[in-house]
Order: structure tokens, then sequence, then C-alpha cells
């Protein structure tokens, strides 16, 4: 049997080529995310950052990341590219680095919670922001050969450089140091879930040098086991550990460490929402930290935290899910803070990235301003609303995207957002990383949310052909 023809270097994958989700590109290796995609996206991803300056390469632990940056590593260098690879680190570590070094943009190799077995691509721009949807259009439209001149050949005594710079993770690791503005953590007792993951570069040293007592978990760097069963999608083992060691808070990241959930000395899980109370409560006792008061959260943030908010005299945005669109209302609003329930937060003062190591240190400051540790603080914050989400399983994306033509799910939205009334919400989203439908409903009894989130879900599964579907957020 005759051997295919090896695809040269910019040209087209086709039209099922798979494009940016709500988080980078996203998928199973080897089926979605091959050698050869990651190799095109690293031309034409070349061909669409800053002229100038080199291209900053990260990765997680997963075991397929090494395969990855190599592919990616070979189609930014055949497009002329100078890269510098950082190796295993933080999500975060890419924005802070092309700022600070002056890049001309960035990539970051990871499936961020997901499973193993997937990886995925981020992009940031030379402002450390992730890639604009106009040149995320332009990659995706070289991949599929849909402009003139795709097929692009290059020769290769014009290839870039590509250069080993673990050395650059000291200074991401010397700006979290300094976000504490001189507050130390001599004293504090806290459990670390390192989750297998990017976190394990930096994390337990960090807090260790800084003076907190530190248990770890999942403290090395494993591609096979990252987010299984630990970190901050399944928060039991940090709980666990919390409570043995009488520790007064636990955190726990996810794979590539740009959120970040934590838990009280009781055991309760704070999440993004009450990580936004505090910081935010900090910041307007600091003139002109938090302009007007102003948060930006989304669409998943709890109705009692809006509300008490208000009531305290705030104002709150709403996004649609995603980072990039909190990132894109603070800058409109001029916002110093926002971020999403997942445990992803923004802060204007220190960069505008997602940074779960971040995000940890600045509760243990604010925790010392306020002096109280953090279940003192839970016990002053708002009271949520129970709410559920609940995964279904759907295959076909345009399934997924096209729910509202099912006649009997969306009446059956809408008859649950009629019978909740103002003490309640309904959102049913597909999601961008993972073939799943969202379900979310939240409300002021238990019951109502037990059982309109029950029904939604049985309804979509049958409809859209999904299997049983699994609650992932019991109510509060």
């Amino acid at each position: 049997m005759a051997e295919s023809a090896p695809l040269p270097i910019g040209a087209p994958l086709g039209s099922s080529t798979p494009g940016f989700g709500t988080d980078g590109i996203r998928g199973r290796v080897g089926t979605v995310l091959t050698p050869a995609l990651a190799l095109q996206v690293g031309y034409w991803a070349g061909q669409v950052l800053g002229p100038a300056g080199p291209i900053l390469l990260g990765m997680d632990s997963r075991s397929s990341g090494a395969m990855v940056v190599a592919s990616l590593t070979a189609g930014l260098t055949a497009a002329g590219r100078e890269v510098w690879s950082i190796g295993l680190c933080p999500t975060p570590a890419i924005p802070y680095l092309i700022r600070r070094c002056g890049a001309a943009g960035g990539l970051m190799v990871s499936a961020s919670h997901n499973p193993p077995e997937d990886n995925g691509i981020k992009v940031f721009g030379a402002c450390g922001a992730k890639l604009d949807r106009a040149r995320q259009d332009a990659i995706e439209a070289g991949l599929r050969g849909d402009r003139p001149g795709a097929v692009i050949r290059p020769a290769l005594t014009g290839c870039g450089a590509a250069h080993q710079r673990h050395d650059l993770l000291a200074a991401y690791r010397d700006f979290l140091a300094a976000s504490l503005g001189g507050v130390g953590l001599e004293g504090a007792r806290i459990v670390l879930d390192l989750c297998w993951g990017s976190a394990t570069a930096c994390g337990a040293e960090l807090f260790r040098d800084l003076g907190a007592e530190v248990t770890v978990l999942h403290g090395d760097p494993d591609g096979t086991r990252i987010n299984v069963g630990c970190g901050s999608t399944h928060l039991d083992p940090l709980r666990q550990a919390v409570l043995e060691r009488g520790a007064s808070a636990g955190f726990a990241f996810d794979g590539d460490a740009d959120r970040m959930l934590a838990v009280d000395g009781r055991g309760r899980v704070v999440d993004g929402d009450q990580i936004l109370h505090l910081w935010g409560s900090a910041l307007r006792r600091e003139p002109g930290a938090l302009p007007e008061s102003r948060l930006v959260t989304t669409l998943m943030t709890n109705l009692a935290f809006e509300r008490a908010w208000q009531q305290a005299g705030g104002l709150m945005e709403r996004t649609a899910v995603g980072d990039q669109h909190v990132h894109a209302a603070m800058e409109a609003t001029g916002a110093g803070l926002g971020g999403e329930q997942s445990g992803h937060i923004l802060s204007a003062a220190h960069g505008m990235s997602g940074d779960g190591l971040l995000t940890a240190l600045q509760v243990l400051r604010h925790l010392d301003g306020f002096g109280c540790d953090l279940a003192g603080w839970m016990d002053q914050s708002f009271q949520p609303y129970p709410q559920r989400l609940i995964n279904v399983r759907v295959e076909d994306a345009d399934r997924r995207r096209q729910w509202r033509s099912s006649t009997a799910l969306r009446q059956a939205v809408e008859a649950a957002e009629q019978a909740l009334g103002a003490e309640g919400r309904v959102l049913v989203r597909p999601s961008g990383t993972e073939p799943l439908l969202r379900i979310m409903v939240e409300a002021a009894r238990r019951a109502d949310v037990a059982h309109w989130s029950g029904h939604l879900a049985q309804i979509a599964g049958l409809e859209l052909g999904g299997p049983r579907p699994e609650a992932v957020q019991a109510p509060a």
C-alpha cells in the first residue's frame, strides 16, 4: 500500500479541523489534538502574532505535552519565529513572562481541568491576554485553507531558533511573592493540592519560602494522574487533609494552575464567588483599588452573592462563561476585579490573568487584614442559594449548540423559569471545552433546585441522546 505524502507546512487540514473553544483548542490526543494539527497551529500562530520578539511556550505535566510542544516548536520555527521554551509551568506564568520579556506572544500546552488523555493549546498575544477572536479566526482560516495562498513552503534557511529558558520561571515565582506586599505567611498552617500538574513547578516552594507550614498533596508532576480524583474539581482529599491536620485552610488547583478553590478549617468549600467577595471587600477598604466597587462575574455567579454585593453598595456585571469575557468586560468598565465561580479570578492590579497561586496568596493576605482565618470570614460572608450543576454528555457538537431546537427541552426550561420566578434561575449552556451540555438550577428552596435540575437533565438526556447525566455539584 502506498504511503500518503507528508503534509507541507502551512497546508490546509480541511473543513473539519477543530477550532478555538472558550479556552483554546482542546480535545483527545491522537484523535482531535494530533501532531499534524499542533504543527499547523504553531505555523499559523507564528503568522498572526506580533512581528517582533520571541514566542514563549509552556506546558503542564500531561504525558502528551512533550509531543505537542515539539510539534508547535516545529511550526513556529518554520514560520521564522524564535521560540523560548519555559517547560513545566502554570499557565499564568506565560502571560506574565510575555509582558516582562517583551515577547511577541506565547502558547500554553494544557487541557486545564480535563482528564489526562486530553490536551490543548492556549494562545496569548503580546499584551498577555488570550488571543482575540479576529486572530483566532485567522489561525482557523489558515488551518482550513480558507485564505488564498494557504499552502506556503518557507525556505529552511528562514527557520527561527528554539531555546530552553527554564530559568524564567524564577522571575514568575518572585512576582507571586511580591504580590503579598511584604505580608508574611509565618504561622499559617495550610494544605496544598497541586493536582499532579503545573502547580508542582513552584507551588510548595513558594509558600514554604514565605513562611507557611505546608502539607502537600499530589505534589509531583504526573501526566497520567493529572486531575484524577484530586485538585479543584475533586475537593474531598483536600477537605480530609485539612481536617486531619488541623489546618486553617486548604487550596486546590486545576491541571494548569490558572484557577483555585479553597476549603476552610471546618471543611467548608470556598468557591470563586466567596473568594471574589473576600477579595472585593478588602479592596473596597483601599482608596481607588476597586473603582465604583464594581465586580465582573459570569452567568454562573450565585444570586445571593449578587444581592449581598448590591445591598452593600457595590456594582456587579455578569458576562458569558469564560475568562476572556470577564477580561473584556473588566477592560471596558475599568473594573479592578472579576472572575468565575470555578475559581478563575482576574485582578487588574496583577496583570489580568487568572492565576490560582496568586489567588491563594491574596486570600491569605486579605485574611490577615481582616484579622481572621478563612472559617471566620465564611461565618460573616453571604449564604449562597442552593445551586446544582448537572452535566449531560452530548457527543454531537451541533446538537449541544442548538439545544433550543428541542421543543420539549425548551418548554421545560420555560416552565422551570416561570415556577421559580424572581427567587431562582435556570442556565443551560453547551460546554466550550468538553462534549457536555451544562444545566444549572439555582433557587432559594433546596427542593426546587433538586426537582427542576433533575427534570431538565432527564429531558435533555432523552432529547439529545446522551447517557444518564451526572450531578457534579450538589445543592449548597
